[in-house]
């Protein structure tokens, strides 16, 4: 089985597991993730929106408008990397997930970075980051690579601001270009 049949395996199973039930019956559908299967670079961001719950693709609203800015800066593609979310159901609201839906859609993120196998996790805004360093802060820690370990594989994360910031304060939209850049760097550097 290649790898996407592999995430397509895993994105039903985790629909006949019933995952975050509550969630999956106010969701529109399952965003499981986008792009390469075998991408050296897997971005995660900690949930969809309204517009990725409709398109069922992960960052298709504003942030992921920068995204693409940060991908093209950074000489990739969306077709170059993969990008998904810690939950794979919108939260009401869009309200930030709660620790036990994050926990719950956990051991399903872990397989989906094992099928892919990427070189660099980035990943985007605290919540994400939190998930595989919990002593995150994410203004000290944002582009500095940190080995992390997970039952016997070891990811290379990055932690970045989310896109999201900079619509929010457009003076940290260097910050997360730069960092975007470098952490793209480093991902082939690891080859």
């Amino acid at each position: 089985m290649n790898t996407s049949d592999q995430l397509a395996a895993l994105a039903d199973e985790i629909v006949a597991q019933a995952v975050c039930p509550e969630l999956a019956r106010q969701a529109t559908q399952l965003v499981m993730g986008s792009g390469n299967p075998n991408a050296d670079i897997v971005c995660i961001g900690e949930a969809p929106g309204k517009n990725e719950d409709l398109q069922g693709l992960p960052f298709v609203g504003a942030a992921g408008k920068f995204l693409d800015v940060m991908l093209e800066t950074a000489g990739l593609v969306r077709s170059d990397i993969y990008i998904t979310n810690i939950v794979k159901y919108r939260p009401p609201n869009n309200r930030d997930p709660l620790p036990e839906e994050k926990q719950a859609f956990w051991p399903y993120l872990m397989r989906q970075l094992q099928i892919i196998n990427p070189r660099v996790v980035i990943t985007l805004g605290r919540h994400s980051g939190a998930a595989f360093i919990p002593d995150l802060t994410i203004s000290r820690d944002h582009g500095q690579p940190r080995r992390v370990a997970y039952q016997g594989h070891q990811f290379l994360v990055i932690p970045l601001y989310h896109p999201a910031a900079a619509l929010y304060n457009g003076g940290m939209r260097q910050v997360l270009i730069d960092d975007f850049v470098r952490a793209a760097e480093i991902a082939r550097a690891a080859a």
